[in-house]
């Protein structure tokens, strides 16, 4: 933590400045700088527990891809691997993007991911088009994409990153829900409403179940990469589905995991464009930050917003809610992607003051359980009003990649 009097905090496409007051502390991450030339070709070289080499005699492979959504740098790693392919006389191989659920692709969204390995053979994943393979301990049904599944050799691509309720991205997440259909994802994901599905924790039931359904499904090798707040390759990681990624894991803790002594106010920021273009997308700020506040603590969401709340089912949760209590308790018996982020809202809010600075109507920003406040000073009254003129405050600038954890 250091002390800065002057702190601008991303807020669309620029910046709002927060002035600290004695006292004040701020939560910073410290990322590792870029990793040398020849990071991902050394990363495969040096694969945790089985290697490429291990599946020389395959016929065929198939490799999954992250969608537009990840910052993944597809393009990056394909080629090395597509190389060490070739030297196991493995000619039969193809790129599977992992939508999950997610949109179809345009052509030019492949071609930005691609890039010169555009004339590989690829494939959008279809959720329609899967088979079943059997069952987690967790009753999820393994249904993976046909092609996917006909494969001698899966290896998954991909990044490491915190997810809310995953605990991290990356590995075995390429599986499920990336090339599962649509009934393996909603049973994986309505795992998400355990409190140990969460920011951080590798013993996520989710996260649990995804590597369970991975197993089944035959994911064989992973190659993931650690990225900084410049999408810089820190660390590239290959190997065992599991031990690949837990050294991964451990990168992005180093980076990112801050102990904090809980404070009455916090501010946290969602970074800026574009991840503050909606509510939806933000609120990963807030829950990176919620640790940080004392029970009955204000915290403070600095995102724009400019595009509302992002995505219909979690506006139309947070508009037929009468209360945070009825909104949590449906999802504690009724689960709908997007009515989630409603959910995890309305208990926030249950524990802690929230307050909201954006561009969103006052009305729909009450909607979604916060307190709306048209500038930071006007949310730093508010907060103060609650928590005492006294109160102690820390900074989180870049919520959006900070954890905090209560010391």
């Amino acid at each position: 933590m250091v002390d800065r009097r002057c702190l601008n905090l991303g807020f669309g496409q620029g910046f709002l400045q927060l002035m600290l007051e004695e006292g004040a502390e701020v939560v910073a991450e410290q990322e590792l700088a870029g990793a040398p030339e020849g990071e991902i070709d050394r990363s495969l070289e040096g694969s945790m527990g089985c290697s490429l080499d291990d599946f020389a005699g395959c016929r065929s492979a198939t490799i999954l891809a992250s969608d537009i959504t990840r910052p993944s740098p597809t393009h990056l790693l394909l080629p090395p691997l597509i190389r060490r392919l070739k030297a196991l006389d493995i000619a039969s191989f193809k790129v599977v993007f992992g939508l999950g659920t997610h949109r179809r692709m345009t052509d030019d969204e492949v071609n930005r991911l691609l890039q010169g390995s555009i004339n590989l053979p690829h494939m959008q994943h279809d959720p329609g088009k899967c088979i079943y393979l059997g069952e987690t301990s967790r009753t999820t049904p393994v249904e993976i994409n046909e092609t996917v599944a006909s494969s001698d050799l899966i290896i998954a691509t991909g990044n490491i990153e915190y997810h809310y309720y995953a605990g991290y991205s990356g590995g075995a997440k390429a599986v499920l829900p990336g090339v599962s259909s649509e009934r393996s994802v909603i049973r994986n994901h309505e795992l998400m409403r355990d409190p140990l599905s969460a920011t951080g924790r590798l013993d996520s039931p989710v996260r649990q179940d995804m590597e369970e359904a991975a197993g089944i499904a035959g994911l064989d090798y992973i190659l993931n990469v650690v990225l900084n707040g410049r999408n810089e390759i820190v660390q590239a990681v290959a190997g065992d589905y599991i031990k690949a990624h837990r050294s991964g894991a451990a990168t992005v803790d180093r980076m990112y995991r801050r102990t904090v002594k809980p404070a009455e106010i916090v501010v946290t920021c969602a970074g800026g464009r574009p991840k503050d273009l909606n509510l939806f997308q933000a609120q990963k700020a807030l829950d990176n930050a919620k640790n940080a506040a004392l029970p009955g603590g204000s915290i403070i969401l600095v995102a724009e917003c400019c595009e509302g709340l992002g995505h219909p089912v979690f506006e139309r949760w947070a508009s037929e809610a009468g209360s945070a209590e009825q909104c949590w308790e449906r999802f504690g018996r009724e689960y709908e992607f997007g009515g989630h982020k409603a959910a995890f809202l309305a208990k926030e809010s249950l524990e802690h003051h929230l307050i909201l600075v954006s561009a969103l109507p006052s009305k729909r920003a009450e909607m979604c359980f916060f307190s709306p406040a048209k500038t930071l000073h006007q949310a730093l009254e508010l907060a103060r009003v609650r928590q005492g003129r006294d109160a102690r405050m820390l900074v989180m600038p870049h919520g959006n990649l900070t954890l905090a954890v209560a010391d």
